[in-house]
């Protein structure tokens, strides 16, 4: 079974290294490691897609990994999109090869890029918002949010984390994950370019 665990790591040398060792010793087989971002302390994040041998836990998994010293697991769940990471270059492509629904194919794409559950498009309409295009896993309805970047948003709920970019005076991008894990700044600074990206793609197709 797949999963995605997204690890804080040392940024030196030999510390992913120790992390794949851990992860095999309790029955995980990597498959793909993607660095997600460089922090200013000195640490690392990484998302780890890896696929669990019969019988074993992801606890387990998330256990030989805390035991290291410096390492901490951020969130850990099952990741449906199977055995591949689809990456900002792979959703370029996609936004490239359907240039008039360009910003459209960007909602569609959002979870797998952003590792979340679903992905949507809102239009202001007077004070309300109206979702114009959305996965099947999207809210029905999505409250209007005023942004001049992109931003994480307030949902009222705690298993719930929402970031959204603006994609123009009137409509915003938003993706969303149930249970987390928090969205990082550079994921927000990503979706932002992806979300320019496509509207200019859309405006030239």
């Amino acid at each position: 079974m797949p999963f995605l665990l997204r690890v804080e790591l040392p940024d030196v040398p030999g510390s992913l290294g120790r992390v794949a060792t851990a992860i095999g010793e309790a029955g995980g087989d990597i498959e793909a490691i993607e660095i997600v971002e460089h922090r200013p302390d000195g640490n690392a994040v990484d998302d780890v897609l890896l696929e669990t041998s019969p019988g074993t836990m992801p606890d387990s998994i998330v256990s030989a990994c805390n035991t290291l010293e410096g390492v901490r697991v951020l969130w850990i769940s099952r990741y449906a999109a199977g055995g591949n990471l689809f990456l900002d270059l792979e959703a370029v492509e996609e936004l490239t090869a359907h240039r008039a629904g360009a910003v459209d194919r960007l909602v569609e794409v959002l979870p797998h890029t952003f590792r979340a559950d679903w992905g949507a498009r809102i239009r202001r309409e007077g004070d309300d918002a109206k979702v114009v295009h959305a996965t099947t896993a999207a809210p029905e309805a999505l409250a209007w949010v005023e942004l001049e970047r992109p931003a994480r948003l307030e949902t009222g709920d705690d298993n719930d984390v929402l970031a959204a970019a603006p994609l123009s005076s009137d409509e915003v991008v938003v993706f969303g994950r149930r249970g987390g894990p928090d969205v990082l700044d550079s994921e927000l600074a990503r979706l932002g370019h992806l979300v320019a990206l496509a509207a200019s793609i859309a405006r030239n197709g």
